[in-house]
């Protein structure tokens, strides 16, 4: 099964994408407009000498083909991150992206452009050149929308706010753990309760009809944390430290 890695402008490295090649995996990224790309070397001949040439003659900029009133562009109508059907123009060719020091690095490279004007140019690439313009924009536009679907899932049903570290690594750290802890609690609170009939916790001005997040934390904190009991006496298991009926509606707000 073909696997791709798409991503957002930190993807965008030519080292990464020669590893992607390597490991068989289609990298697909944006793509500066001032990156420097090349023609494959010339096929060598018999009478042919010196060192074999990595490169072959240098191809326009992408922001010299933007502005090239030659460049001959493709309408197509895609699905805008979501907000409905919008007529994007590209345009596209391979070519072998490449820097002085690393080997070239072939890719399919596409051009795009809003017919009115309204937003930016951008330009994209993938590793994998027998991919047409139309699917790599597909790929990336999809990719980018599912990220922000899960991003607004996440607000709204979890609570997960924006980040405030200050390291990189708690950064990437932090949400993979939180969506990594909710999967257990969901998990732990469906084996505690397997008819799904969790307690609720309801308030006299609204009526919650199923469990939220906060309910399946609860009682799988509740059952974590045991039954709080402090016998006192073997013949009266009932003597705590506190009576038992206190200590239930503590650790009920507790857990909560």
């Amino acid at each position: 099964m073909p696997i791709k890695l798409i991503g957002d402008t930190a993807y965008s490295i030519l080292e990464l994408g020669l590893h992607c090649v390597a490991q068989h995996v289609t990298l697909i990224a944006p793509f500066r407009l001032d990156s420097v790309i090349h023609h494959p070397a010339q096929a060598r001949t018999k009478h042919t000498i010196g060192r074999p040439r990595v490169v072959g003659k240098r191809l326009p900029s992408l922001e010299t083909v933007l502005h090239d009133p030659k460049t001959v562009w493709q309408r197509i109508t895609v699905d805008w991150y979501g907000e409905g059907k919008r007529v994007v123009e590209i345009c596209t060719a391979t070519a072998l992206w490449y820097r002085y020091g690393s080997d070239p690095l072939p890719i399919r490279w596409v051009l795009t452009r809003d017919p009115e004007g309204k937003r930016p140019p951008k330009a994209l690439f993938s590793t994998d050149q027998t991919q047409t313009a139309e699917e790599i924009v597909l790929d990336f536009m999809r990719t980018l929308e599912s990220g922000n679907h899960r991003s607004r899932e996440g607000r709204a049903h979890l609570g997960l706010e924006t980040q405030r570290q200050w390291s990189d690594l708690a950064i990437e750290r932090t949400t993979p753990l939180l969506f990594g802890l909710y999967s257990l609690v969901a998990l732990f609170g469906q084996a505690l309760y397997l008819d799904g009939q969790l307690p609720l916790k309801q308030a006299a001005w609204y009526h919650k009809p199923a469990a939220t997040f906060g309910d399946v934390l609860a009682v799988v904190r509740r059952h974590l944390w045991g039954n709080f009991t402090f016998p006192t006496s073997p013949t009266d298991p009932d003597v705590v430290l506190v009576p038992s009926s206190m200590l239930s509606r503590l650790a009920h707000a507790v857990c909560y």
